[in-house]
């Protein structure tokens, strides 16, 4: 071994390289075991096997293994016709998303064996792959496959030239190549990212007026998929099939090179078709076979190097115009001007080593990393497309703005599979990056895989909060956007991409259902003393509203009206009725429960910011303790007498109520206490939309409540219950509904629990509420009182005394914006409207996720500004709107993530304030950073690999 000449040669350079490594290693230039590993192996799976990098790296080891032990199989078989088919068959099957076809096939095996109960299993991958798609790749397989053995097995197989089968084919496809890259410039809103696109629509404010200007681009979409993903590939198969290389002796290079040809006409069949044109062009003007190209390599070979050369040549530009902007962004940025003209200055000084280090990390398809993104190149360390080590999507620095990307992301995938199907986002590789913008929103989408008919994504969001790096760069991205799609005139007079150098190129827009956010302010509305008057009376009518259909939709309403008619004899109730006066009535009971209000609770001297102060007990006083049945104090239990009882009522059990909440009582004098009658419905049915009994006490002084009793709107009551729909009784709907709403006990209870609820709310005084008690009551905080202790031992009744609120606030800022409410039915509509299509609550409830996950058509939220001093509103519309979306060059997004980690891991630089994530509008420096995957980045959303239709 010593006297072979190579390995002496390999020793010397060997030698030379181990002095090298602890400074590669000290750069960031040597690669980690795993990275290196997992690197190697997709450089060959993409360029020596024909498969594409995948979503994970389990799946990269598998498709690995399974596409090296094709290309082996296919030379130990000896026919040709054989290694033909193989082939043909292996790369269609390969290029598939064979982890949807396991699925349902998994599926179909449980359905057999479950039999009848398999309509319970989950079916989600079937909605993804159904057996129509089967069928459908079914009949492309055996329609490959017979086209490649009737062609190899019948044609006869010559040196290419002029008047060869394989020649005509070729120009064959030198004209699809020419058609399908016009069909895809098309679709975008610039042509090569430089001119404009005269075809492409250019006015874009409504998504209905977009979708009918954009009808012819959708035909012509149709029409390039046709030719993309049924005319191509057979072509392609019908030149490889009827090349003499497959005649003669077979060998290795010619099992790997045609193994690749054949898996790259269906894995990516725009670059197959690419450098299948290149080489029959090089063969039509290189005749000669004396000239090596012709003499020592076959046309798998031949495929294998262009497709090599190509990617190359594509991440060079990519990298030089990386390297550029980052030169001309240091030059231009006055602030650091003074500290990298120095650099700058170098760079142009050694600019031949700056290309020879491009050059060098374009061999290796590692990222270009620039020093703290200064103009000072090295070259980072070969590492995948993914580039970072944990499983994707699997980590987020989830927050409350979350879940609008949550939302969206369905939609949003829908519309994406529409646009990369028609081409308007561009070629389609693995590792490309586009950013897409709507209002205060971005979204991050990265391309992870790519085979036939399917594409497979990740989409980020990004943070929502306004600091001053972010809304530098999403100005910038505005900018960009906006002088390609809103400025209607301004794209009539220029016909080129002014923003050029960026390196974010606008592709297209996507119709998207999503929630817009429009904020407002509410000055002259919330502070206004004539709404504020009207809002204590509307708030009576909203109570009334939602208590009576709350009860009108109990459980118990399911039972059947037949059987409620057959109950003649209503049960007795204990009523604390407004007729009789107590006898331990005090004088002072309305200033004792007027001075109860807390001074915590009270508005600030200024009356502009509400200081909103919780009771530290009141989580313990929403508690409802099972299992406890002592009577609430400030209560009168209610109790009901069954239609069985024969003998004497208990005089104490019954007809004795405990007037709790009034003025204290000497021990021994408890004979003064009141005394309530029994009372019955006059109507057999009223008890079905009767109170729960829980809710019918009374705590608050009689006196007190038969004054405040005049505010309850009889009429309105009455036209409610009149309105009501739960009773399906045939012929017989309006006379039990007329006999209810004179039923005067009924009428008395929900005056009881109406006046006790509105004076939880706002006392018993008749003084204008304040805006910054509106702002209170609205968040939850109400001011104590004995109601409030006994309105909080109800949570459901608590809540819908919340919800009558919010609702009123709604109805005062409608009534403002859009004019009065002019009768009842009016009136109901708008209420029934509120309670089908809107969510009036807090940004912070769970319930307004929950909203927004369910696609609540509309939200409202009450907010303050304490910087303006200002009462806000927040309308969210969930509505089809326009999200503009550019392509990103992936060279620099990888090399400011490859920044990122060296400077993160190397350098251990993590200054929240350094100088590599400050604002750049250029390079959208701060955007990227945030893009990267935790703990170096932090986007707050990140899907799992979603799985996208190419047709």
């Amino acid at each position: 071994m010593v006297n072979i000449p190579a390995l002496g040669q390999m020793n010397q350079i060997l030698h030379i390289l181990f002095i090298f490594l602890p400074f590669l290693w000290a750069l960031g230039t040597l690669p980690p075991p795993d990275a290196f590993f997992l690197w190697a192996m997709e450089q060959i799976l993409e360029f020596g096997l024909g498969g594409s990098s995948v979503s994970t790296h389990v799946r990269l080891l598998i498709t690995f293994i399974i596409s090296a032990g094709t290309t082996v199989t296919s030379y130990f078989i000896p026919s040709s016709v054989g290694v033909v088919l193989f082939m043909t068959g292996l790369g269609f099957l390969l290029s598939l998303n064979l982890s949807d076809l396991s699925l349902v096939f998994k599926h179909s095996v449980i359905r057999h064996t479950v039999g009848t109960k398999s309509e319970a299993l989950p079916s989600g991958s079937e909605k993804q792959f159904t057996w129509k798609e089967c069928l459908f790749y079914i009949i492309i397989l055996v329609l490959a496959l017979l086209e490649t053995s009737l062609l190899h097995h019948f044609a006869g197989f010559s040196q290419i030239s002029k008047n060869s089968p394989q020649a005509i084919v070729g120009c064959i496809l030198m004209i699809l190549l020419v058609i399908l890259w016009i069909l895809r410039e098309i679709q975008s809103v610039y042509v090569f990212g430089i001119f404009r696109n005269p075809f492409y629509p250019k006015d874009m404010q409504t998504v209905t007026l977009f979708s009918e200007k954009q009808t012819r681009l959708v035909k012509i979409g149709v029409v390039r998929r046709i030719l993309l993903n049924l005319v191509s590939p057979f072509a392609m198969i019908a030149f490889l099939s009827l090349d003499s290389s497959l005649q003669g002796f077979h060998s290795m290079s010619v099992s790997i090179g045609f193994t690749r040809a054949f898996r790259m006409v269906w894995q990516n069949t725009e670059n197959a078709l690419l450098e299948i044109v290149i080489v029959s062009v090089v063969h039509l003007l290189i005749s000669s076979t004396d000239i090596w190209w012709n003499r020592s390599l076959d046309t798998g070979i031949r495929l294998l190097l262009i497709g090599i050369l190509r990617d190359r040549l594509i991440q060079f530009i990519s990298k030089l115009q990386f390297a550029v902007t980052v030169l001309s962004t240091s030059w231009t940025e006055k602030k650091r001007r003074k500290s990298t003209t120095t650099l700058c200055i170098v760079n142009i000084i050694f600019s031949p080593f700056v290309l020879v280090l491009i050059v060098f990390s374009t061999l290796l398809s590692s990222p270009l990393l620039p020093l703290f993104t200064l103009p000072l190149f090295l070259v980072g360390f070969p590492r995948p497309i993914q580039s970072w080590p944990g499983a994707v999507g699997s980590t987020a620095c989830v927050c409350a703005d979350t879940v609008y990307y949550r939302q969206m992301a369905p939609g949003l995938t829908t519309a994406l599979q529409s646009a990369m199907a028609a081409g308007s986002l561009g070629l389609l590789l693995p590792g490309s990056h586009y950013l897409g913008r709507f209002q205060d929103r971005l979204i991050w989408i990265m391309i992870l895989e790519r085979g036939y008919t399917y594409c497979c994504i990740n989409i980020k969001g990004l943070e929502l909060q306004e600091t001053a790096c972010h809304t530098a760069e999403a100005l910038r991205v505005d900018e960009v956007f906006g002088s390609a799609f809103e400025q209607e005139e301004y794209a009539r007079i220029c016909f080129i991409n002014e923003h050029f150098g960026n390196i974010l190129t606008p592709c297209t827009v996507l119709p998207v259902k999503l929630y817009s956010d429009a904020r407002s302010v509410l000055s002259g509305i919330i502070d206004s003393h004539d709404n504020l008057k009207e809002f204590k009376g509307d708030l009576v009518k909203v109570l009334v509203w939602i208590l009576i259909h709350y009860c009108s939709r109990r459980p118990r309403m399911q039972e059947s009206f037949h059987k409620t008619e057959s109950k003649r004899k209503a049960s007795l109730i204990i009523l604390p009725t407004l007729n009789t006066l107590p006898q331990t009535q005090s004088s002072e009971d309305t200033d004792s429960l007027n001075s109860e209000i807390l001074d915590d609770w009270s508005d600030d001297i200024f009356g502009n910011e509400p200081t909103i102060k919780k009771p530290k007990e009141k989580k313990d006083q929403l508690k409802v303790l099972p299992g406890i049945s002592l009577p609430i104090p400030g209560s009168v239990e209610s109790q009901r007498v069954g239609d069985h009882s024969t003998g004497t009522v208990p005089e104490n059990s019954l007809y004795k109520a405990v007037a709790l909440g009034y003025p204290a009582i000497d021990k021994g004098k408890q004979e003064d206490i009141a005394y309530i009658p029994l009372m019955e419905f006059s109507c057999s049915h009223s008890h079905l939309l009767s109170l729960p009994e829980e809710w019918m006490s009374n705590c608050l002084p009689h006196s007190k409540m038969r004054e405040m009793s005049s505010l309850f709107p009889e009429d309105w009551y009455q036209f409610v219950l009149r309105q009501l729909e739960c009773f399906h009784s045939e012929g017989h709907t309006s006379n039990v509904l007329e006999e209810i709403a004179k039923d005067r006990v009924l009428k008395d209870f929900y005056i009881h629990a109406v006046i006790t609820c509105y004076f939880s709310l706002f006392g018993t005084d008749n003084m204008v509420p304040s805006p910054a008690h509106i702002f209170r009551v609205y968040n939850g905080v109400l001011p104590w009182s004995f109601a409030l202790n006994w309105l909080l031992e109800k949570p459901e009744l608590f809540q819908l005394t919340l919800k009558a609120f919010r609702y009123t606030l709604k109805l005062m800022i409608d009534k403002a914006s859009l004019g009065p409410v002019e009768d009842f039915k009016e009136l109901t509509n708008c209420l029934e409207e509120y309670e089908s299509d809107w969510y009036i609550g807090l940004v912070s409830d769970e319930k307004w996720k929950e909203a927004i996950i369910q696609e609540k058509p509309y939200l409202f939220s009450l907010g303050y500004d304490p910087n303006m001093g200002v009462y806000t509103g927040r309308v969210l519309t969930l509505q089809e709107l326009l999200i503009q979306v550019g392509k990103l060059n992936a060279e620099a997004v990888r090399g400011q993530w490859a920044n990122l980690s060296w400077e993160l891991l190397y350098a251990t630089n993590d200054d929240e304030e350094r100088y590599s994530i400050q604002a750049n509008p250029l390079l959208l420096r701060n955007l990227t950073v945030q893009a990267a995957d935790p703990p170096l980045g932090y986007p707050i959303y990140s899907s799992k690999p979603l799985h996208i239709r190419l047709y």
